[in-house]
């Protein structure tokens, strides 16, 4: 017998038994007073901005100023427009100078300042990490306490792909200095209605 077959002749012999997952009641764990207050603290304090806002008008005209700017910008929000579904053939290449991007999340979780996207809602699971600047948009009723909720609510057999997505990118990993933007979204802003 080889060195590799009696390793894995080893591991499987020594497999632990399945344990049940634990059943955690969603009630007992941590509740906040206001969900969308401590949604816009926590998101703020990981280096991205919530903004409260009741309709997508300002937000259309912004959209709109910058295409007619010429600005790279794509939209996955129907309500703010034509969609661009032609993003979702292209590479990284292809999508490499995409300064803004918006995406309609499905929604929020209060206690650590998240989104959850499906890849539909991405259009191409690139872009909401390789766009400069990512602007997203959830309703306020779609924000929930805990990441227990969260998983309560989504569906993550639902496609073949889907995040969790938290500030913009960041990393301290260089000499200890925090750098935001150095692998993905330079900026995160995110509009709830």
């Amino acid at each position: 017998m080889s060195a590799r077959e009696d390793i894995l002749k080893a591991v499987t012999a020594n497999k632990p038994s399945l344990v049940e997952l634990p059943v955690i009641d969603a009630s007992k764990v941590i509740q906040y007073s206001d969900p969308v207050q401590q949604f816009k603290t926590v998101l703020q304090s990981i280096g991205g901005t919530a903004i409260e806002i009741t309709d997508l008008d300002s937000l259309k005209k912004e959209l709109e100023a910058k295409k007619t700017a010429g600005e790279m910008v794509v939209n996955r929000i129907a309500e703010l427009g034509v969609q661009d579904d032609s993003i979702a053939a292209l590479t990284a290449t292809g999508l490499a100078a995409v300064e803004m991007a918006y995406l309609k999340a499905t929604l929020g979780v209060a206690e650590n300042g998240s989104v959850w996207l499906y890849e539909s809602q991405m259009g191409n699971r690139l872009l909401p990490f390789i766009c400069q600047h990512l602007i997203i948009v959830i309703e306020r009723n779609s924000i929930v306490t805990t990441m227990h909720h969260a998983y309560k609510q989504i569906d993550t057999a639902k496609e073949g792909f889907g995040v969790f997505l938290a500030g913009p990118s960041k990393t301290a990993d260089i000499e200890q200095s925090l750098v935001i933007g150095a692998h993905g979204a330079r900026s995160l802003i995110v509009y709830i209605i």
